[in-house]
C-alpha cells in the first residue's frame, strides 16, 4: 500500500445520492484486487473515507468508485470536478481469496456493498466461473449497476418496499437459488449477520462496511472479535473480507 494521487477523470450520479467516480493511477490500477479499498483524503476533513473498489481499467489506468452521500465527507467528494487531485493510500486492505475448485459462486449485495462484488465478479467471469448475484437496496430510486451484473450472470434485484424487483430482503431469495459453490458478501451489518446465518453451512466470505481512522491498522478503531483465538481483527488491515467462519458479527 502506498500513498497515491489520484487523478478524477469522470463523476456521475447514477443513482439517488450514488455517485460513480473514475480516477486515474497507474500504479493502484495494475496492482488493485477484487474486495480492496482506497482511503482517500477529502479536503477539510482530518479523517480519510475508506470506499471500495468496483471496477479496475489497466488499459487506461484507472478505477471506479462508488459512493454514497452520508455526511460531510461523501457530500464534498461529490463535488469533485474532473481534473481534480485526490490523494489516496491504496490499495489497501486484503480482498477476496478465489476458490479455485468452485463452479458456480453466488454475490450477495447490500446498497453501497455492491460495487466491491462488481469488481469480483468480473474477476470471477474471466475465470470462467458461472455468476449468480442478488442485489438488495432500500427503493427502486437507489437501485445501480443491475445491467452491468447481469452482464455476468443470472441477476436478482430486491427492494425493501417492493418498488423493485422481489420485495424484502437478499435471504429472501437466497433459498431460490439451487446450487452454488461459494458464496461472498458485502453489506451493512444486519445484512451480513443474516446471510450468514441462513448459509452457515456453506463456504463463504464477508466483507464488511466500516468507518475507519489510520486505514493500516495502528489504531484499533475499526476491530471485530473472533471466535478462533478469543483476540480482535483489524477490519482495514486483516480484512475487509473474512471467511465468514473468522469473525463473530
Amino acid at each position: 500500500m502506498k500513498k497515491e494521487e489520484l487523478i478524477v477523470k469522470n463523476s456521475t450520479e447514477i443513482a439517488l445520492e450514488t455517485y460513480e467516480m473514475v480516477l486515474e493511477n497507474s500504479f493502484i490500477s495494475m496492482t488493485a484486487k477484487p474486495g480492496q479499498f482506497l482511503h482517500l483524503q477529502i479536503d477539510g476533513h482530518t479523517l480519510r473515507r475508506p470506499i471500495s473498489i468496483a471496477s479496475v481499467n489497466r488499459d487506461k489506468n484507472t478505477v471506479t468508485i462508488l459512493f454514497k452521500i452520508n455526511g460531510s465527507g461523501t457530500k464534498h467528494l461529490a463535488d469533485y470536478q474532473i481534473g481534480s487531485v485526490i490523494n489516496a493510500l491504496g490499495p489497501a486492505g486484503n480482498g477476496f481469496t478465489l476458490e479455485p475448485e468452485s463452479s458456480t459462486i453466488l454475490l450477495i449485495g447490500g446498497g453501497i456493498g455492491v460495487p466491491p462484488l462488481y469488481n469480483l465478479g468480473k474477476k470471477l467471469v474471466d475465470k470462467q466461473k458461472k455468476v449468480i448475484s442478488i442485489l438488495g437496496f432500500q427503493t427502486k430510486d437507489y437501485v445501480f449497476y443491475e445491467q452491468e451484473f447481469k452482464q455476468l450472470g443470472e441477476t436478482h434485484i430486491v427492494t425493501n418496499d417492493g418498488s423493485y424487483g422481489t420485495q424484502g430482503f437478499v435471504t429472501d431469495v437466497i433459498g431460490s437459488i439451487a446450487d452454488f459453490d461459494t458464496y461472498y458478501s458485502c453489506g451493512p451489518l444486519p445484512m451480513l449477520r443474516a446471510v450468514s446465518k441462513e448459509l452457515v453451512h456453506k463456504n463463504g466470505y464477508i466483507s464488511l462496511e466500516e468507518r475507519m481512522g489510520c486505514g493500516v491498522g495502528a489504531c484499533f478503531a475499526c476491530v471485530i472479535p473472533t471466535d478462533h483465538d478469543g483476540g480482535y481483527r483489524k477490519i482495514c488491515k486483516d480484512g475487509p473480507v473474512f471467511h465468514h467462519q473468522e469473525v463473530n458479527l
